[in-house]
């Protein structure tokens, strides 16, 4: 037979049983989050409201605002002290805690003030966006997420779809305001009443905002007509408003018949021509109904009218052939408070998965979402659409992954 331990080469020491060995966890951390002031003259919103605070310092976090950082959104410092937010006078502290999160972009000033590794959660919109102002970050060894690029568990962009929705209700609101002779419109309801007919609302691209807009409208009882050249988009909004409704692929002909029957016009369609996003030209405007009302939500994507130029909250339309024109980029800051509760929505659960993964660096490694805002790591373009547009230097952020 041999010797036994020919049967038992490791030794029978090492068949005896023995306690489970159990992953470590990683420790939690503490994390301190600065809300500054909006800087922007039209930017009405703040990124947490005093329950995202709460939530956050019940957590064991700091959060820090800037004396005034809610008043747009009808927030106030003492609401927010009461849930145990730190309120300091000084612009300058709320940039020394380890996320920034603000709703605008961070001005020049304010990026000169930040230091290497900080993380900033922004929106980062593109097209207002300067090469020396990501060159600035870069200097500055920055981590930067665009919150408008984050993605949900089931590959959504929960701030887009967000905002979407809000702006595709308060777009109708708006065309309802101007319609009215309060507003020197032509005096008309935008909805129906028994024995007049319905106004016409046009839609022009079947997206969030566009299926929310047409809600509203069929909800105040307007005759509602959508265009986009996705069949797709158009089957889904159909499906998700509950009725059929007139969809139509953006065929020229019966979009200009359209276009001269509709009292309001609302342009959502996205992602056109970089500069030049535009489909319907100054001819078929100066065709339309005098009085009529166009609403262009693509104003940030290069508007989607010919006659469309950016105004702002404070003076928000101007005259165009007669046709009223509304073109505000942020639509949904219109209704701050209402959008504030979304974004905060969003963030406050971020920041504890944050806090829980034991920093950025850990957490986008874990969340596809995440990683997908991230456009600065360590000080490193991560973001190749950026890194075209700007003729800057990037790496894939999967790559960084393996290294860091």
């Amino acid at each position: 037979m041999g010797d036994k331990t020919s049967y038992f080469p490791l030794g029978q020491a090492n068949l005896l049983p023995r306690e489970e060995m159990l992953e470590v966890g990683r420790p939690k951390k503490k994390l301190s989050i600065g809300i500054p002031k909006e800087t922007s003259q039209f930017e009405n919103r703040v990124a947490l409201t005093p329950q995202g605070v709460e939530l956050l310092v019940a957590n064991g976090h700091t959060v820090i605002f800037e004396t005034g950082a809610g008043d747009r959104a009808h927030y106030f410092d003492h609401d927010f002290a009461e849930c145990g937010a730190q309120i300091v006078s000084q612009k300058s502290a709320a940039l020394k805690a380890d996320i920034i999160l603000k709703v605008s972009s961070l001005t020049n000033d304010e990026l000169e003030q930040l230091s290497p590794n900080q993380l900033i959660i922004s929106l980062l919109n593109l097209h207002n966006q300067s090469r020396s102002s990501i060159q600035k970050m870069l200097d500055r060894r920055l981590n930067a997420i665009a919150f408008e690029l984050l993605k949900d568990d089931n590959g959504c962009y929960p701030v887009i779809r967000s905002m979407s929705e809000i702006e595709g209700t308060t777009a109708v609101m708006v065309a309802g305001e101007y319609l009215s002779k309060a507003h020197n419109g032509k005096g008309v309801l935008l909805g129906g009443v028994t024995g007049i007919s319905p106004s016409e609302l046009v839609i022009l691209g079947a997206g969030t905002a566009a299926e929310y807009a047409a809600k509203a409208a069929i909800g105040l009882g307007a005759s509602v007509k959508v265009f986009d050249n996705s069949y797709h988009d158009l089957r889904e909004l159909e499906r998700n408003v509950g009725q059929r409704i007139f969809t139509s692929v953006l065929h020229p002909q019966a979009l200009s018949k359209a276009l001269q029957s509709a009292d309001a016009v609302l342009g959502n369609l996205r992602y056109l021509q970089p500069g030049r996003a535009f489909i319907i030209t100054e001819e078929q405007v100066a065709q339309m109904k005098k009085g009529s009302i166009i609403i262009d939500l693509s104003m940030d994507e290069g508007g989607c009218f010919e006659t469309s130029r950016c105004t702002n909250l404070d003076d928000p339309v101007y005259i165009r052939h007669g046709i009223i024109h509304y073109c505000v980029p942020n639509v949904a800051s219109r209704v701050s408070r209402t959008s504030s509760i979304a974004l905060s929505n969003i963030f406050a659960p971020i920041i504890l998965r944050l806090g829980e993964a034991g920093g950025v660096h850990h957490l986008i490694k874990e969340d596809v979402g995440l990683s997908h805002g991230m456009y600065l790591y360590k000080g490193i373009l991560t973001n190749s659409h950026i890194g075209r547009h700007f003729n800057l230097p990037y790496k894939d952020i999967g790559l960084l992954m393996a290294a860091f």
